[in-house]
């Protein structure tokens, strides 16, 4: 097969290319950047840019599949910076797998594009997108997983992982800010503690990416849907964090504040943030509030039964790995 993952240098899509291309598959990553190590495992690497339309006409000639992993993440910056690689690069996407005829795609979405704030718990795939999105990233990365949605057809088939909490060897995103504050001593447990949420450890998130794909070809009921993937465990989230501070060898948060304290920080750092600091990103947001302080854990049940998927990396095993490289987690 010959598969074409966009954000081959990232979290996620490095480690996709990989197992791909270990599988026996001819790999291609599309990034903006230049990845070396890529290269020498044997996979074909080509730098772009996702908004020109002609960078991934180019790329995507040839390939049987694209994995669309490349996305701009982050929980401050300019909204035009992220439609511009999460919406018009997913729409430049679906027209060269039309023009190319390519016949598989398969977006990686986030489970945060049904987050409005209030706890879920045990929620599905019926769970709608907020009205009033709580972050840029959370509802552009919504209207990119909705076209892509769209888009499926008998000549495209289509569909959308939402993976929740991805944490493993390779990620540099939220756990390495999270230890960066509890090392200042900033770090605080927002609200009581007691909020349940889903975590997904990487090995099980390529799985899924791998089952989308036999799926894809094999079982036309699969197409068109989106799909939440986590560990099917879920765990209180600051206890999850602190296990992560013990394994950095840093000592746990001992420290809290109230939700309602958490918020007005959060207010009034966002509006120094947006008016002052432009370049600085904030330490809290309203958005990072509510994901800290309320219950987010999904029902896995649609990609069990249409993916096949079963997550076979436990919570407890994947802490076991973490042990061995400690600069890893990423929250959504």
């Amino acid at each position: 097969m010959k598969a074409l993952v966009t954000g081959g240098g990232g979290f996620i899509g490095s480690a996709l290319a990989r197992e791909l291309n270990k599988k026996g598959n001819e790999v291609t990553s599309f990034s903006r950047g230049d990845y070396p190590a890529l290269r020498e495992s044997g996979i074909r690497t080509i730098s772009g840019d996702l908004s020109g339309l002609s960078d991934v006409l180019r790329t995507t000639e040839n390939s049987d599949i694209v994995f669309h992993v490349a996305a701009k993440a982050g929980i401050s910056g300019c909204y035009s910076d992220y439609y511009r690689t999460n919406v018009t690069g997913t729409e430049n996407i679906i027209q060269a797998c039309k023009l190319n005829k390519i016949k598989y795609l398969i977006y990686t979405s986030s489970a945060s594009v049904v987050f409005n704030g209030k706890n879920i718990e045990g929620g599905d795939e019926t769970l709608p997108y907020p009205k009033r999105p709580l972050s840029f990233y959370t509802g552009i990365k919504a209207i990119a997983e909705k076209l892509v949605l769209e888009a499926d057809s008998p000549s495209l088939r289509t569909l959308s992982l939402r993976p929740h909490l991805v944490y493993g060897p390779g990620d540099n995103q939220l756990f390495p800010r999270i230890r960066k504050q509890a090392e200042s001593g900033l770090l605080r447990q927002i609200g009581d503690g007691r909020n349940l949420i889903d975590v997904s450890y990487i090995d099980n998130v390529i799985a899924a990416h791998l089952d989308a794909a036999e799926a894809l070809a094999s079982n036309p009921e699969a197409s068109g849907k989106a799909y939440f993937i986590t560990n099917g465990e879920p765990v209180l989230l600051w206890d999850f964090l602190n296990d992560m501070l013990r394994i950095s060898g840093l000592q746990p948060v001992s420290k809290s504040i109230p939700v309602w304290a958490a918020k007005a920080f959060s207010f009034m750092d966002e509006a120094i943030h947006n008016t002052i600091f432009k370049n600085r990103e904030p330490l809290l947001t309203r958005f990072l509030v509510s994901e800290l302080s309320r219950s987010h854990w999904f029902n896995i049940t649609r990609a069990r039964r249409l993916l096949n998927y079963n997550p076979m990396i436990s919570n407890i095993e994947g802490l076991k790995r973490m042990t061995v490289d400690t600069n890893t987690v990423h929250i959504f």
